[in-house]
């Protein structure tokens, strides 16, 4: 399997069939989306790209996704799949009262890209954005900066601009980079753990994805609460595994009582058998040391790259220069 050193190595761009587009179009757009995400939309100005995610009024989460504006009125959410259709349809119910428009975009091709992602960059007129969470967009494609180890999301509308793309659908590509996304622990919520957690438990204020400073959006008083009163009993920590499978979305790891303390959030392979995943984890059980195993297997605890702090959307959007 690849492991992450690769995906410096790798040749053309790799298919990323996980993640999807949502338009956000209108004269009403950003007050639209202001009053629907945990992102202060005003951030997302055409360079920075907040992450953000959408709530139910119990604070559970919906989805996630990265909020990019393209252009006047027109506003781009990069989200799993899996959620995009449950997305449009939730969020039609307020979209009647708005002067806006949501379009799904199942014809636009995202790839992941390392080596070659200045030379797909140049083949659409952009340049390289180098500061995580910026991009570059122009009529034809956009470029987004990813954290990590130099890699970068290329998406282009236009179907017949794909060849400049070389898109590479092998699996072991898309291994690589789901790999670097758990080892950057950043974890994209799919349609199986819709309602399963708070924004906190997949560390999104830890990843500036939750503005505390802005108005009130569906689910905020939850999520308020929860941050300000250190209510949030579970986190989501970085583990490695030994085995020849992956573990799937949902699986559960248990202690040595089988008593279940984590949910997979996701998996890839690091090397031959060696395995690394994302799991939404009892703090108190990760606190104690407790042993834990996943099918027998049993499970080590890694370093994540940030803290669990707080980090305000705005602070980051302040230390950006374009």
């Amino acid at each position: 399997m690849a492991t992450t050193s690769s995906l410096l190595k790798m040749s053309g761009c790799a298919r990323l069939p996980h993640l999807a587009a949502l338009d956000v179009k209108g004269a009403d757009a950003e007050k639209f989306l202001q009053g629907q995400t945990s992102a202060q939309v005003s951030l997302a100005n055409g360079f920075f790209a907040p992450l953000t995610c959408f709530c139910t009024p119990k604070g559970r989460m919906l989805a996630n996704a990265q909020l990019l504006k393209i252009s006047n009125e027109h506003y781009r959410l990069l989200l799993s799949t899996s959620l995009v259709d449950m997305l449009v349809n939730h969020l039609a119910k307020f979209a009647a009262f708005y002067r806006v428009e949501l379009q799904a975009q199942p014809s636009m091709v995202i790839v992941g890209a390392s080596e070659s992602a200045n030379e797909a960059a140049q083949a659409f007129g952009l340049s390289l954005p180098d500061q995580p969470y910026t991009h570059h967009t122009n009529s034809q494609a956009t470029v987004l900066r990813l954290p990590g180890q130099g890699r970068w999301l290329i998406s282009v509308e236009n179907t017949a601009e794909h060849h400049a793309l070389k898109p590479n659908d092998d699996r072991d590509a898309l291994n690589t980079w789901l790999l670097e996304d758990i080892r950057s622990g950043l974890a994209w919520l799919t349609a199986q753990q819709q309602e399963h957690f708070l924004p906190q438990m997949l560390n999104w204020e830890a990843l500036g994805g939750i503005s505390f400073k802005k108005g009130c959006y569906t689910g905020q008083e939850v999520v308020a609460r929860a941050h300000f009163r250190g209510q949030v009993k579970k986190r989501l920590v970085r583990v490695t595994t030994t085995s020849d499978s992956l573990p799937s979305v949902g699986d559960s790891i248990v202690d040595e009582q089988d008593k279940t303390v984590c949910e997979v959030v996701s998996s890839a392979f690091s090397a031959d058998q060696q395995v690394e995943l994302l799991a939404v984890a009892s703090t108190k059980a990760i606190e104690a040391l407790t042993p834990l195993y996943w099918q027998g297997h049993p499970i080590t605890l890694c370093d994540l790259p940030y803290t669990i702090e707080r980090l305000d959307p705005e602070q980051l959007a302040s230390s950006l220069t374009a």
